[in-house]
């Protein structure tokens, strides 16, 4: 009979933390589910196919890859409008586990928000976390094209004054893992979504995550996997 083994806790340095919001830090799972799958019937789509690629992306890049034919204005439009029903709807909205000491534990760190969200659907969802806003946030209205496109990521790096070698990423989606990577960037992913897309490391939650400053590094020290 072979015994059960368990690998050491893994560290993990960086000169700073780029963060995504909805899934990894914030978890929006029941908003955003009634706002698409409406979308998704609502256009003779099946909604169970739309939310498999909803995660991640700004909302008018969605509705590209779901409703390929269609002129990308008439998705703006619709972004704009599904944008605002989000913002306005935060019931279920609440931290993902161990979000609140993590962030806390952030506090004087280099740190950066990095979501497909606009500033105000950021602030909603922040806020009905009870979750403090990072000083630097990369948000919609940040940049030109949509995760999993590296633009917001090196974005934040650059105005956390950081390589991005020198980052480590969180995220939950494929769009994001994939973003990060692109950017040349360590991915930490967070909870089930993040599992299968090859991230350098990952875990189901924040609660077990140590964060350490370290003669001007951060020092993330990551559960053991049993």
């Amino acid at each position: 009979m072979s015994a059960s083994t368990t690998t050491a806790p893994l560290v993990l340095t960086a000169k700073a933390l780029l963060l995504d919001m909805d899934g990894t830090i914030v978890n929006s799972d029941a908003v955003v589910e009634r706002c698409w799958r409406e979308w998704a019937v609502s256009h003779g789509l099946d909604p169970e196919e739309a939310l498999k690629v909803v995660h991640g992306r700004q909302g008018y890049a969605t509705m590209a890859v779901l409703l390929p034919d269609r002129p990308m204005e008439i998705n703006h439009a619709e972004n704009a409008v599904m944008l605002a029903r989000e913002t306005a709807d935060t019931d279920g909205v609440i931290p993902i586990e161990g979000a609140p000491a993590f962030m806390a534990a952030l506090d004087g760190l280099p740190h950066a928000l990095v979501t497909s969200a606009d500033a105000a659907l950021a602030t909603a969802r922040m806020t009905a976390a009870a979750l403090p806003l990072p000083a630097v946030r990369i948000t919609a209205e940040s940049v030109q094209a949509s995760k999993p496109d590296p633009e917001g990521f090196l974005k934040g790096a650059a105005a956390l004054g950081v390589d991005p070698a020198d980052c480590i990423v969180f995220e939950d989606s494929a769009a994001g893992i994939a973003a990060g990577q692109a950017a040349g960037m360590r991915v930490i992913g967070v909870g089930p979504r993040a599992a299968s897309h090859s991230p350098t490391a990952h875990i189901p939650n924040l609660t077990a995550l140590t964060v350490t400053p370290v003669d001007g590094s951060i020092h993330l020290t990551l559960p053991p996997t049993p």
